[in-house]
């Protein structure tokens, strides 16, 4: 048996295309328009063989925000990684990687 999810993001844009702001909503996951300030969107394209990519942000998004925000993002793409290919070695590169970007971006925790 199989069903179908529904994953929903709003974007309002300014006059110039920019978002100004960002809601999602995952009912399955218990979301409810939710605001949002950026969002990194990958998918694979099995006939291309590519990745199709869609990466915004809202102009109220600090910098600090979005070191934290890259920060986070590469850490779940090693935990995502080693989960889907079971290369344990090459995820604990990339952790050692969001270590020294961490630290490189002043945002290690006191």
């Amino acid at each position: 048996m199989s069903k179908k999810s529904e994953i929903k993001i709003q974007v309002e844009v300014n006059e110039n295309n920019l978002p100004i702001d960002m809601k999602w909503t995952a009912q399955d996951g218990k979301v409810d328009n939710q605001p949002a300030s950026a969002f990194l969107l990958s998918i694979w394209d099995p006939a291309e063989k590519n990745t199709m990519k869609i990466d915004l942000w809202t102009n109220d998004m600090t910098i600090e925000e979005m070191k934290q925000f890259f920060h986070q993002s590469l850490l779940t793409m090693a935990d995502t990684f080693e989960k889907a290919t079971g290369e344990h070695l090459i995820s604990e590169d990339l952790r050692d990687y969001c270590y020294h970007f961490a630290e490189k971006m002043n945002i290690l925790p006191e």
